[in-house]
């Protein structure tokens, strides 16, 4: 029977409800590629059945560890399950759980089959082999320079999508708007953020002036500089249209 976080199985963080857990996942249920959604099983500590997480990740697979904060919800129909409000993976790091994750799809190329090749030829180094030696990849009975190219590729696309992801995350974006922005920018999400992350707001819907602010501000934008001023008028003027005006006094905009 799985029941709330205890102090083995997870910790308060903010209140009574609100708590952190950590766990391999053991079962990827559902995961949607467009918004992120995931409803995952994972084994946590302490908890004697597995425990169903439901959440946001750009990527996720059986195998990996993850560690989401968020709160545990009775659903009527599903029962007891954590519903996150930030999920972080990170790769697993015992043979079992190296092999589970290569063989879930998550990296082109490699399947069950070739991912109990790859561990038990390279055991704990199978991800330094991949970064670093891909040439070693051909050891491996079966695979030729087409596999080893599209392994590479695969590997280089979840190695981008996790820099992003953690980037991210570190200036207070929570799972479901990082993987927003992932699905909108691609690889060049940092780039644009940097260079202007106002066009959050104009770009991507669910993230508006605020938000876009407070990454603004966490990335060392200041309160004056000229894109932060330009955004801001827009949005008053915008807020300022939806209540029903066609524009604002100076005086009234300012002080917005």
């Amino acid at each position: 029977m799985v029941t709330a976080p205890t102090h083995q199985s997870g910790r308060t963080t903010s209140g009574p409800h609100h708590a952190t857990i950590g766990g391999s996942v053991e079962r990827v249920t559902f995961h949607n590629a467009d918004t992120g959604f995931c409803v995952l099983r994972v084994k946590v500590r302490g908890q004697r059945d597995l425990v169903t997480l439901v959440g946001h990740a750009a990527a996720i697979g059986a195998g990996e560890y993850v560690e989401a904060t968020g709160v545990w919800l009775n659903d009527r129909n599903h029962g007891l399950q954590f519903k996150a409000d930030q999920v972080e993976a990170t790769v697993p790091t015992t043979l079992k759980g190296l092999e589970k994750y290569l063989g879930s799809g998550m990296i082109k190329g490699i399947g069950p089959v070739y991912a109990a090749k790859l561990v038990a030829a390279f055991e704990h180094d199978v991800f330094e082999v991949i970064e670093h030696a891909p040439e070693r990849l051909r050891e491996v009975t079966g695979i030729g320079p087409v596999r080893e190219a599209k392994i590479i590729r695969g590997w280089s696309d979840q190695r981008m999508i996790r820099e992003i992801i953690v980037w991210l995350y570190g200036h207070g974006v929570s799972s479901a708007r990082a993987v927003r922005i992932f699905k909108t920018y691609g690889d060049q999400a940092i780039a644009v953020i940097k260079a202007d992350p106002y066009q959050l707001a104009r770009d991507i819907t669910g993230i508006g002036f605020k938000t876009a602010d407070a990454i603004a501000f966490s990335i060392g934008y200041g309160k004056e500089d000229p894109r932060r001023v330009r955004a801001g008028v827009s949005h008053a003027l915008t807020s300022a249209m939806d209540d029903g005006h066609c524009g604002l006094p100076r005086d009234d905009l300012l002080r917005s």
